[in-house]
């Protein structure tokens, strides 16, 4: 399956995690990625998490779709390489501390003028400017300091940073989007550009309107736990069988309904029930009311009468829950395919289904510099070529 991005190479330069994570999105809906490693150096992300045999489990899903090659950017050769395969590409994307590129005499002015087409993203944790730029930073920065973290968490209990990388999960997703957009200028007018995404800014985006609720109220967001400021009820609850159900009543009629449906009809006609924050206000009275309810019920019950009154309910899952659900296994979330180091193997599906190009998995993350010889062959290096980079450790 070929996908809509057929024809568009990705060149992805980056590690740990918001970049190589970009480039297996694009990966997925048909783009020709390949991931360039430092020849001893790999991606600390193949080492990253579970791994069986001594096999990177994480690299498996990360690193598919993508071919493996190694050039080492600060040897000469390395950078003029890279150049070669860069003259012949649609998207770079990297994640070196700003002005690291330019050191080796490939940064973006040197690649437009070789390839005025070129898009080159830049992944960074406090983008290309500003007196934090050239720190180091992860994820965990820019939970922190986007505000995610200071509003999660129970209210007497500390700052909650996530246990996976959301920061970084979510920066893929801005990148890929603004890689498209950037192609989509380009292929009108045949104009490359830089993107510059700071890791500390797409997660604050996610956040919904602090920055314009501080400006114009001075409202800070507190820690609620699993509770809303701005609905209520929500919450998880416990049922007889020991299951967790998460329940959100965001509109004003599903409110309604769920508080009649455990018999709470006098909560509806309180003059604060009419408005989310005012009854986010009395988030003990509904919690109480609705918990209780749930509590006295076996799981399949509360979930039937939930959505028999339409009202939004789902079971809080660990992973075995997502992959014996009926509704996942109905969207193929779970996919199988064949992984030649550890046979058959189950990995989340491409993102989306898209009805006339759909996007697959053609193969796993592929073992270090796998694909170097072919990659390089394609720029019109012979065998003798690439056997003098690689003794000069140049790949």
């Amino acid at each position: 399956m070929s996908g809509p991005l057929q024809g568009v190479r990705v060149v992805d330069a980056a590690t740990l995690f918001a970049g190589p994570l970009t480039a297996t999105y694009l990966g997925d809906f048909g783009a020709d990625v390949v991931k360039v490693e430092h020849p001893s150096r790999p991606d600390a992300a193949r080492g990253h998490g579970p791994s069986k045999d001594g096999i990177g489990l994480w690299w498996k899903t990360l690193g598919r779709n993508k071919r493996a090659i190694t050039l080492d950017l600060k040897h000469p050769d390395g950078a003029d390489t890279m150049r070669r395969l860069l003259t012949e590409s649609d998207v770079l994307i990297e994640n070196f501390r700003p002005g690291t590129l330019e050191r080796w005499g490939i940064g973006p002015d040197e690649l437009l003028a070789v390839n005025p087409g070129l898009v080159i993203a830049r992944v960074t944790a406090f983008g290309q400017a500003g007196p934090y730029s050239s720190r180091p930073g992860f994820g965990t920065v820019a939970e922190a300091m986007s505000g995610f973290a200071a509003v999660t968490g129970e209210p007497d209990g500390p700052p909650t940073l996530p246990p996976f990388g959301l920061a970084d999960g979510i920066a893929a997703l801005a990148t890929a989007y603004a890689v498209m957009a950037a192609l989509r200028h380009r292929d009108a007018t045949g104009e490359g550009q830089v993107v510059d995404l700071a890791i500390i800014e797409p997660i604050l985006m996610m956040l919904g309107a602090p920055i314009t609720a501080y400006d114009q109220t001075g409202y800070v967001q507190p820690r609620t736990g699993n509770r809303s400021v701005n609905n209520a009820p929500r919450n998880v609850y416990r049922t007889a069988d020991g299951d967790w159900l998460a329940v959100s009543t965001s509109s004003q009629s599903i409110a309604e309904r769920v508080l009649c449906m455990v018999g709470r009809d006098d909560l509806v006609a309180r003059p604060w029930f009419g408005s989310g924050r005012e009854r986010a206000e009395h988030a003990d009275e509904l919690d109480e009311a609705v918990g209780s309810w749930i509590a006295a019920r076996p799981t399949s019950e509360v979930v039937e009468a939930f959505e028999a009154a339409q009202a939004a309910v789902g079971r809080v899952h660990d992973v075995r829950g997502v992959l014996a659900d009926p509704q996942y296994d109905a969207l193929g979330t779970a996919l199988a395919v064949d992984d030649p180091d550890l046979g058959r193997m189950l990995m989340q599906n491409v993102l989306f289904r898209l009805s006339s190009t759909p996007g697959a998995v053609r193969w796993t993350g592929r073992p270090h510099g796998a694909d170097t010889d072919d990659v390089l062959a394609e720029l019109g290096l012979s065998a003798d070529d690439i056997a003098r980079l690689r003794k000069d450790g140049a790949v």
